[in-house]
């Protein structure tokens, strides 16, 4: 069975980027066992930049981000969802896979090598974001957070899906067509799973 982990970056709840992300996982847990997290529910710290993980692979600050560890690296499938901040995540999810820096840690200690390379890795992770504006390069700065995140899990990046002309909190819902796109898109990351 797939495990799948759908990582929610708004902190609005019911917006957008959580109705986009329903969609996708709907589309993509009938294969697989889902587990949602909300980055605006949880109760973490930035990290510190003590280094101490570079030493053990664990990160020292003991907050909620403990329970989100085993899921990351234990996940077959993650999709994570934003609206766009300045071009970046938002502050929630940021903090997330900042914190993830411990999992990149891992990369040089003996102990998790074999869960650590991304290259040819089967593990893939994707990134669904919305944004209001039409500017070119508005999910470039995302993605590539994106791809450097999922390096760090031991995983490849799997591409993103992208919607410009969001900013309501519903005006998702006056859009069958994007959601139809979404939950088309969980579909084919599960056919398209290695």
């Amino acid at each position: 069975m797939v495990k799948i982990v759908a990582l929610y970056g708004s902190p609005r709840q019911g917006g957008n980027t959580d109705t986009l992300l329903d969609k996708v996982v709907e589309g993509a847990s009938i294969a697989g066992s889902l587990e949602k997290f909300y980055a605006r529910d949880f109760r973490i710290s930035g990290c510190a930049a003590c280094e101490c993980c570079n030493d053990t692979g664990i990160c020292v600050i003991d907050d909620e981000m403990n329970r989100l560890y085993a899921y990351l690296e234990e996940a077959d499938l993650i999709f994570m969802a934003s609206p766009v901040y300045f071009y970046g995540m938002s502050a929630q999810l940021k903090l997330i896979i900042d914190r993830s820096q411990t999992m990149w840690a891992r990369h040089s200690l003996p102990a998790y090598k074999n869960k650590c390379n991304s290259e040819g890795s089967i593990r893939t992770g994707y990134l669904i974001a919305a944004g209001a504006t039409k500017g070119s390069k508005l999910f470039v700065g995302m993605e590539l957070t994106a791809k450097y995140f999922y390096d760090a899990l031991g995983m490849r990046y799997g591409g993103g899906l992208f919607f410009r002309g969001l900013d309501g909190k519903e005006d998702i819902l006056a859009k069958a067509d994007f959601m139809e796109e979404a939950r088309i898109f969980g579909i084919n990351a599960i056919k398209n799973k290695p």
